[in-house]
């Protein structure tokens, strides 16, 4: 059975930096696409950040995190991280790790499979 377990929320001020890893306890993570997404309030959930299954290196970012965020998998802790780096006060959001069933890589939220309980992430200015 997959579970995704997050960890890494927390409150910073803007500027800061967060890592957020999502853990994948029922089977090889490796294999599959991962994203991260994030819901803030009174807003619908949005695509951040994915990175295809198979590959450490092929990734895709939404406009307003490229260049600040970072998905990576570290395949022998089957674990994908989201690096934020340059937090904003409009990053804050709950932040949701995702995961489908095939390597294909996807940015909408209802070609996800699985989803982690969320953890927020708080951007004081």
């Amino acid at each position: 059975q997959v579970q995704l377990v997050e960890s890494g929320g927390g409150l910073v001020q803007a500027g800061a930096s967060l890592r957020l890893s999502c853990a994948d306890s029922g089977r090889t993570f490796s294999s599959v696409a991962a994203g991260w997404f994030r819901q803030a309030p009174g807003k619908e959930r949005e695509f951040v950040a994915a990175i295809r299954g198979w590959s450490t290196s092929i990734t895709y970012y939404s406009d307003s995190v490229k260049g600040r965020f970072t998905i990576s998998r570290d395949n022998a802790k089957n674990t994908v991280y989201l690096q934020m780096n340059s937090l904003k006060p409009e990053d804050t959001a709950v932040y949701y790790c995702a995961a489908r069933s095939s390597a294909v890589l996807k940015t909408t939220a209802n070609e996800y499979n699985y989803w982690g309980q969320g953890t927020q992430v708080t951007v004081s200015s």
